[in-house]
């Protein structure tokens, strides 16, 4: 384990991946797009991750698991700034988990009126059935 010059250990990309079930091909991808950030390791062979980032990229992992998309991740980013203020990141969180809970919503409520609209016509043929062979 390799260590940045304030001492922190630093995971090289292809342990962090395995760890957390990521291809290294997505921790570059979640970097190209700036979402996460990744320090040289001192030998420069291969990038790694220090314990914050390792954190982040566990927190980016549950805001997909929540549906959140690359273009929201970057919008929360930028929200956070460099100087990582979580005061100012919360609040948009807050309002995109919001939309998100309402798309749910409406999902949900589509559904349920296609499993009516489904039960509804099944049961129309089930009758048209049962009539056509009285």
């Amino acid at each position: 384990m390799k260590r940045t010059d304030e001492g922190e250990e630093i995971v090289p990309i292809g342990e962090l991946a395995q760890s957390v079930d990521l291809t290294t091909r997505t921790l570059r991808y979640w970097e190209e797009v700036g979402i996460i950030e990744s320090v040289q390791r001192a030998d420069g062979a291969t990038r790694g991750y220090t314990p914050y980032y390792v954190r982040r990229i566990k927190f980016i992992m549950k805001l997909k698991e929540l549906g959140l998309t690359i273009r929201e991740m970057q919008d929360l980013y930028t929200a956070y700034g460099e100087a990582k203020q979580t005061d100012k990141m919360i609040p948009r969180l807050v309002e995109i988990l919001d939309d998100h809970i309402n798309k749910v919503d409406e999902k949900m409520a589509s559904l349920a009126s296609l499993r009516k609209d489904i039960v509804d016509y099944r049961q129309r043929m089930l009758t048209k059935f049962n009539l056509s062979k009285g």
